[in-house]
């Protein structure tokens, strides 16, 4: 995604394994979707990068130093270009939970609404 128009991941790095079966999905990404996908985003550095004996990640390196993994053991070249595209279109910023399921900078005097209000009285 593009936060005041730049783009903010500058890095995706592929993590596979040639010979294993859990990587023969990133195998197939590579051959036939990877330069495509080089070619739609050309603001972003794909690395291929060889690591025997582990499962697939994809690795996402944005410009705020964050770094997001998505493994990708077992997943068909489709769902692969699916997460890649997903790492692409996001911030990198880090999940934050919420404590309420509503937050407010400026919360209300009388307090928080409610449905089940009495007004009988």
């Amino acid at each position: 995604m593009a936060l005041r128009g730049v783009w903010q991941l500058e890095k995706l790095v592929v993590s596979y394994c040639n010979w294993g079966g859990s990587s023969r999905g990133i195998r197939e990404f590579l051959q036939s979707h990877v330069s495509a996908f080089k070619e739609t985003n050309p603001q972003l550095e794909v690395v291929a990068e060889l690591n025997r004996g582990q499962h697939p990640v994809l690795k996402g390196l944005y410009k705020n130093k964050n770094e997001r993994v998505v493994c990708v053991k077992n997943m068909t070249p489709e769902d692969i270009l699916l997460c890649a595209t997903r790492l692409r279109n996001s911030l990198g910023r880090k999940v934050v939970k919420l404590r309420t399921r509503h937050s407010t900078k400026h919360p209300s005097v009388q307090g928080t609404w409610s449905t089940s209000t009495d007004l009988k009285t």
